[in-house]
């Protein structure tokens, strides 16, 4: 395959070009793009089978930290690969690592080799994510993306819905080393597809090691990660464990951040963010994956206690919510691609699902559950608002040179944010449970981790005390996501880059 020219940020292809583009260039992003994000959530629903087959139960959260870390380290040091080798060599280079870490998975007889194996699959996995980011910065005109990451996103969002119900149904019917090696055929298919992207000389800066800055990305990214999800299981045991890595995690970003600003070709690249519209770019990041990420993760618990909502109801529900964040992504990527304008959207957007939230917090017990439905189809379109608009103003603000690093500068805010967002929210919910009701906060810690059952069912009395307590926490995590979401508006009306 030869060299094609790089596309004119300025011009807007044919009707014809573009949908032939679109055919030949999305689908060789858009599945390994899937194959990254299903692996976060797809193994959720396996764990008990896999404890239950190799044993060490209570090192089975690893599994999944595991991967998140990895993927979360790799993001930066892929972007900057990218730019300097060129993104679609590095992506053969991650999918083949992710591929070769499947089979490693199923075939762990261990917690410990199949954790250790989660963590080379996580090394391939946040490629894969920041690759096919920067591809499509790579591949079409600045006004063209728009309408691209849209469609990314949707992509993003059926992942992770789709994750925990096919790691159900594959480990039920086929065993949960079926979830790793469908990985396998997937991937393939995924090789052949890159082999038609076309073939881009790097623009990028040389490459230069820079082993000090990765090993303190690694040291702050896995200890930051690691105390969030302590602080997540309502344990107070597990606090001062928690704040002790917390503390770790904030002296390793201060070392990091010190000695990248030094280095000449630094693994994170801060220079980048002394830019108005990309650091509060990367800011709105980190706040909707801390507002989006929270909600997804306690609705179903709020719906099934406070509401008595069904699993499977509760399932419907948050397709719902999904169905709104793919609307809300695609409709904002056409129109961002037919006006050109930004950062309207996301403060739009940001407004009703601010707005939302605070509806929640303030008559969510007391509605009907359509109205519950209605009120997360407009948090979801609200939410989807988002992500698309910052991937292209980075990458706009970044240039064609540095599109590896800025795609994986949005992934890895996005990243932490989700972390520190669920982690505070939870540790709020604990905190005012442990304030008003000890038995309710145990009711649900059993629940969130799906151990037991939260509330002894032969006492309809102990039940309805225990929602009640448990609708009043849940105030507090409402008002916490609008929170997230004032904050992300108001960094969105404050973007200098308001058009592209």
């Amino acid at each position: 395959m030869t060299d094609i020219p790089e596309p004119d940020p300025a011009a807007t292809p044919p009707a014809g070009e573009r949908r032939s583009a679109f055919l030949v260039i999305f689908p060789s992003i858009m599945l390994p793009m899937f194959l990254a994000v299903i692996d976060q959530t797809i193994v959720a629903t396996a764990l008990p089978a896999i404890a239950s087959d190799i044993g060490d139960i209570e090192r089975a959260p690893w599994i999944v930290v595991s991967y998140l870390i990895a993927a979360t380290i790799a993001a930066p040091l892929y972007g900057r690969l990218g730019d300097a080798f060129g993104r679609r060599r590095l992506m053969f280079v991650a999918l083949t690592i992710f591929i070769l870490a499947s089979v490693a998975c199923a075939a762990a007889p261990s917690v410990a080799l199949l954790t250790a194996a989660r963590v080379l699959q996580g090394l391939g996995g946040g490629g894969l994510m920041t690759l096919s980011q920067a591809l499509v910065g790579e591949a079409v005109p600045p006004r063209e993306r728009a309408r691209w990451q849209g469609w990314l996103a949707t992509v993003v969002v059926t992942a992770n819905a789709v994750g925990p119900v096919a790691g159900g149904y594959l480990t039920e019917h086929f065993g949960w080393p079926s979830i790793f090696l469908i990985n396998i055929p997937l991937g393939i298919v995924a090789i052949f597809l890159t082999v038609r992207l076309p073939v881009r000389a790097a623009q990028g800066r040389a490459w230069r090691s820079d082993p000090g800055g990765l090993l303190l990305l690694t040291a702050f990214v896995a200890t930051t990660l690691v105390a969030l999800e302590q602080m997540k299981h309502a344990d107070l045991s597990a606090l001062p464990l928690a704040a002790s890595l917390l503390a770790c995690g904030v002296i390793a970003a201060v070392l990091l951040i010190r000695h990248e600003t030094r280095t000449a070709s630094p693994v994170v690249p801060f220079t980048l963010l002394r830019q108005p519209a990309i650091w509060r770019s990367d800011a709105l990041a980190a706040c909707h994956g801390a507002a989006l990420v929270s909600m997804i993760t306690f609705l179903p618990v709020y719906l099934q206690v406070v509401h008595g909502v069904s699993p499977s109801r509760t399932g419907l529900l948050l397709t719902v919510l999904t169905l709104g964040l793919g609307l809300g992504s695609i409709g904002t990527g056409r129109l961002m691609s037919r006006t050109g304008r930004t950062t309207v959207f996301p403060a739009t957007g940001l407004a009703i699902a601010t707005s939302v939230q605070i509806f929640f917090a303030t008559f969510g017990a007391a509605v009907p559950t359509a109205a519950l439905a209605a009120a997360m189809f407009l948090a979801g379109l609200g939410m989807g608002t988002v992500m698309g608009v910052v991937q292209v103003t980075v990458q706009s603000a970044a240039g064609r040179a540095r599109l590896g690093e800025a795609a994986a500068s949005v992934q890895f805010s996005r990243s932490i944010g989700a972390g520190l967002g669920t982690a505070l929210v939870s540790t709020l919910l604990f905190a005012v449970l442990s304030a008003e009701n000890p038995a309710a906060l145990d009711a649900f810690a059993a629940m969130l981790e799906h151990a037991r059952p939260g509330v002894d069912a032969s006492s309809p009395a102990a039940i309805a005390a225990v929602r009640g307590d448990i609708g009043a926490a849940f105030r507090a995590v409402f008002l916490a996501c609008a929170g997230f979401g004032a904050l992300g508006f108001l960094l969105a009306i404050t973007n200098p880059l308001r058009r592209i």
